[in-house]
């Protein structure tokens, strides 16, 4: 499975950003995705996940109540809606993709990795 994120960019806070992930190969269908973020010198954190068939979700509790992870799987992609955005949500968003098919927000379990996008967010 190979992963291209785009979507990124300057956004002021409050504002709003699409964060799109397409994949390519067959098996991506059957795998879990997940959208994760990392600044310089920080940990790769986790944001959100989607289970193989989009009937699960997960969210980091920074982000509840403002993203929404879904999925097209006739389409083989997963966005990420990202409302209300705040200063600290600038990073470099990774979309990843597990063979685990349900939900996970534990790195390790993520196979593939896209190349990441910036989002900034200005106050």
């Amino acid at each position: 499975v190979q992963l291209q994120a785009s979507g990124g960019g300057l956004v002021q806070a409050g504002g709003s950003l699409r964060l799109s992930c397409a994949a390519s190969g067959r098996t991506f269908s059957s795998c879990g995705a997940g959208w994760f973020r990392q600044n310089p010198g920080k940990e790769r954190e986790f944001v959100a996940a989607i289970s193989w068939n989009g009937g699960r979700r997960y969210y980091a509790d920074f982000v509840k109540g403002r993203f929404t992870i879904s999925r097209d799987n006739a389409k083989n992609t997963v966005n990420l809606q990202m409302n209300n955005l705040k200063s600290e949500d600038t990073a470099v968003y990774y979309c990843a993709a597990s063979t685990v098919a349900g939900t996970t927000q534990n790195l390790p379990e993520y196979d593939y990795w896209g190349q990441g996008t910036l989002v900034t967010v200005s106050s």
